[in-house]
């Protein structure tokens, strides 16, 4: 008999204090962004009992209200009375904010390949390696584990907020963990876990019930679950002090909830807060960009990119692609489509996905990959009928 082969991922909601942080970063930077499209921005934040503490770099010509923004933030996760141990009326905001280093700055104005031309191209804003994933799993391309994570999460959120459970509060987190069969083909849903804030006095039995009937059920497919598939809810029993209060948050805390939930490599870097010429951001979508097409277009069934760069380079340099057995294509081959179809440098990778907009408060909770309820740009198939005929012209010859 072949031996299970088990994978786990998990979700948290946009009331987890790492995602609170999130979101106030991306919120600030989108404001920003509406005055200041070309503005420099590394904004972090950290929340705890009854404040929020902004620091980082922000180089710009626009003026935003910084403490508004995290209390309009916070107010609309959720948090809106202090019984909830975080109330976006009362809370203190602090703020930390200098320019970007002058020493980076020279850099990123003018990328090394063109400081001694006329020319000027934006140089990466730092080194590091990033990476893209897409797989044939789903009809978003995500893995299924990462993706039922993250509709778990959101229908939790979405059960709170219209009052469907009336009882629940913003803190949250989910778990999934699917089986595999023998020829790595999704097999079954063999765990869920849910952990969920509360009101005190609501019973764990009501709780359970309900996330069954009112949670799972509406998001899982039926013919994923079985008498044998286990749910966990609320395992410590009691869930009731939360968000900030029950543990500080942190901008960037979360990169694998962000990405593929383990299931595909991740460079290090966080997204949040940053503005598109820091290519911990803008080149893992471009990674996901190109992956997703490879995948579309039916040249791999799974597919990672890696890019690397180096601070104040604008190309980078190194272009990786691993299709793990499932391409009749070379790899090779197909990194030579990719460099002669994507400009993957800063300044490429912002014009081809149109990045200097306000579209980032939305990335920060629920994934930024495989998204159906937003419409991001590294999201489009736009480019997988060209991947496919450059690879078929390159074979014939």
């Amino acid at each position: 008999m072949a031996e299970r082969r088990l994978f786990t991922s998990e979700s948290v909601t946009e009331g987890h204090p790492d995602k609170i942080a999130d979101q106030i970063s991306d919120a600030i930077l989108d404001e920003i962004l509406k005055g200041d499209p070309h503005a420099r921005v590394a904004c972090e934040t950290v929340v705890n009992t009854g404040m929020a503490l902004i620091v980082g770099e922000i180089s710009t010509n626009t003026y935003v209200d910084i403490p508004k923004i995290v209390r309009e933030t916070v107010k609309d996760i959720g948090y809106v009375l202090a019984k909830y141990g975080y109330d976006y009326k009362t809370m203190s905001v602090l703020t930390g904010i200098d320019e970007q280093s002058s020493d980076i700055a020279q850099g990123v104005n003018n990328a090394v390949e063109t400081r001694e031309t006329e020319a000027v191209s934006t140089g990466a804003g730092d080194q590091g390696l990033m990476f893209g994933f897409a797989c044939d799993e789903t009809e978003e391309l995500m893995p299924l584990p990462i993706a039922l994570a993250h509709k778990l999460s959101r229908r939790l959120t979405e059960a709170r907020k219209e009052n469907i459970i009336d009882y629940l509060r913003p803190d949250g987190k989910t778990q999934v963990t699917v089986e595999y069969d023998e020829n790595d083909e999704v097999k079954r849903v063999d765990t869920i876990v849910i952990s969920t804030q509360h009101h005190e006095e609501v019973e764990k039995e009501t709780i359970q019930r309900d996330l069954i009937e009112h949670v799972i059920r509406e998001v899982v497919p039926a013919e994923l679950l079985d008498e044998e598939t286990k749910y966990i809810i609320n395992p410590t029993g009691r869930f009731v002090i939360g968000g900030p209060q029950g543990d500080a948050g942190l901008t960037g805390r979360k990169i694998i909830v962000d990405t593929y939930g383990g299931y595909a490599r991740h460079g290090g870097g966080a997204f949040s807060g940053k503005d598109p010429t820091k290519v911990d951001r803008s080149a893992a979508y471009a990674a996901r960009y190109i992956a997703k097409n490879i995948v579309a277009a039916g040249i791999a069934s799974k597919c990672e990119i890696q890019l690397a760069y180096a601070i104040g380079v604008s190309e980078p340099v190194s272009i990786s692609v691993d299709t793990f057995g499932t391409s009749s294509y070379s790899e090779a081959d197909i990194v030579t489509v990719i460099r002669r179809l994507f400009n993957l440098s800063p300044d490429g990778i912002i014009d081809m996905l149109d990045l200097r907009r306000p579209i980032y408060r939305n990335t920060a909770s629920y994934g930024h990959f495989g998204r159906e309820d937003h419409d991001f740009p590294w999201e489009k198939l736009d480019k997988a009928a060209q991947l496919k005929e450059e690879l078929s012209t390159i074979k014939v010859n």
